[in-house]
C-alpha cells in the first residue's frame, strides 16, 4: 500500500484567507504550527505500542493508556496546553498502524476555534492502517466561535484487511452568547482509499453569510452535526452492523441519525443531528460503540450508563 505524504489542496477562499496579513504571530510561527507524527505498532498477541512520536506544541503528549477493554489495544491521548485554536494556527496529526496494531487516538477536550479577525485555522489529519490493523480516531468536538474560519481535511489510507473509524462532532457557536451559525467559514472534507482505490469522499461547506446552513437540504432546525465513518472492508455483515447502528439511533433521545453504506462495501458512514452537543456525542458514541461490538467483540469504553 503506497503513503501520499502530499498536504491536501487548500480551497481557493481559504488560500485568499492565507494571504491576510496577521498583526501577532505569523501562521506557521511559534507556536501555531502543531505537528503529531505517531507510529504504533504491534506484534503477535503483544499489547500495542507507541513505537515512534515527534510532537510539536501546541500538540502535547505525556503516554499512552492501556485500559481499554480490546485486547492488544492501546489508547494516545494528544492534549493542547494553549486551550484554543486561534487565527494562523495549523495543527498536522499523522498516525500510521502497522501490520496487525490496535491504537484509539483522541484529545483531551473539544477543539475551540476563537474568533478571527484575517487568516484562518487549519486542522489536519492523515490515517494510515496497514495489513490487520484497527485504528480509531475520535477526537472531541469542534467548536466554531463567531466569525471563526476553520479548515478542517482527514485523509484515510488503509489496506483492504484493516479497519479504521473516524468520528466528529461539529457545534456551531455551541458555547457562546452569539447566534449559532454566526462563524465566518467552516470547510470539512474527509477522503478514505482502500488499496489506493477511492471509497468516500465527503466534504461540507458552510458561508452562513452566503447561504443559511438552516436551509432542509443541510442541517434543518438543528444546531448540531455528528459523523461517524466505519471504514471495515473485510466486515462479513455490514448490512447487519447498520441494521444494529440503526436501533440504536432509534433508543437516542432528541436526535435524527441514519447510516448509509459505502461502496464496494468498504464500510458505512453514519450522520446525527440534535439541539445539544451532549446528545449528539451520545449517539455517535452508540455507534461506535456497536461497531466494536460487531467489529472487535467487545464494546467502546464510555461507561456503562451510555450501553
Amino acid at each position: 500500500m503506497s503513503t501520499n505524504t502530499d498536504s491536501p489542496p487548500v480551497p481557493p477562499a481559504f488560500r485568499e484567507y492565507g494571504e491576510q496579513h496577521l498583526p501577532q504571530s505569523p501562521a506557521f510561527g511559534h507556536g501555531k504550527n502543531g505537528v503529531a507524527e505517531l507510529v504504533v505498532a504491534r506484534e503477535g498477541d503483544n499489547p500495542t505500542r507507541l513505537v515512534s512520536d515527534y510532537v510539536k506544541v501546541p500538540y502535547h503528549l505525556t503516554g499512552t493508556l492501556d485500559s481499554d477493554p480490546a485486547p492488544g489495544l492501546t489508547t494516545i491521548c494528544l492534549q493542547d496546553p494553549t486551550g484554543a485554536v486561534t487565527q494562523g494556527d495549523r495543527h498536522t496529526l499523522s498516525v500510521e498502524a502497522r501490520p496487525g496494531a490496535r491504537a484509539h487516538v483522541t484529545t483531551q477536550s473539544a477543539t475551540k476555534v476563537q474568533t478571527m479577525k484575517a487568516s484562518y485555522a487549519h486542522l489536519d489529519a492523515t490515517l494510515v492502517a496497514d495489513s490487520g490493523a484497527y485504528l480509531e480516531y475520535l477526537p472531541g468536538p469542534t467548536i466554531l466561535n463567531e466569525n471563526a474560519r476553520c479548515l478542517q481535511t482527514t485523509s484515510v489510507e488503509m489496506a483492504a484487511d484493516a479497519t479504521v473509524i473516524v468520528g466528529d462532532v461539529f457545534v456551531p457557536n455551541g458555547l457562546t452568547n452569539h447566534e449559532p451559525f454566526s462563524f465566518d467559514h467552516y470547510h470539512s472534507r474527509l477522503e478514505a482509499s482502500v488499496d489506493d482505490a477511492l471509497v468516500c469522499a465527503d466534504a461540507v461547506d458552510l458561508r452562513p453569510d452566503e447561504r443559511d446552513p438552516r436551509d432542509p437540504a443541510t442541517v434543518g432546525e438543528f444546531g448540531v452535526v455528528g459523523t461517524l465513518y466505519v471504514f471495515a472492508p473485510s466486515c462479513e455483515d455490514l448490512d447487519g452492523l447498520a441494521d444494529g447502528i440503526h436501533d440504536r439511533l432509534a433508543e437516542a433521545s432528541d436526535v435524527h441519525g441514519g447510516t448509509s453504506l459505502l461502496k464496494d462495501d468498504a464500510g458505512l458512514t453514519v450522520r446525527v443531528l440534535g439541539d445539544r452537543s451532549a446528545d449528539v456525542t451520545a449517539a455517535i458514541e452508540a455507534a461506535w460503540d456497536e461497531s466494536r461490538r460487531a467489529l472487535l467483540g467487545v464494546g467502546a469504553p464510555i461507561g456503562e450508563e451510555k450501553r
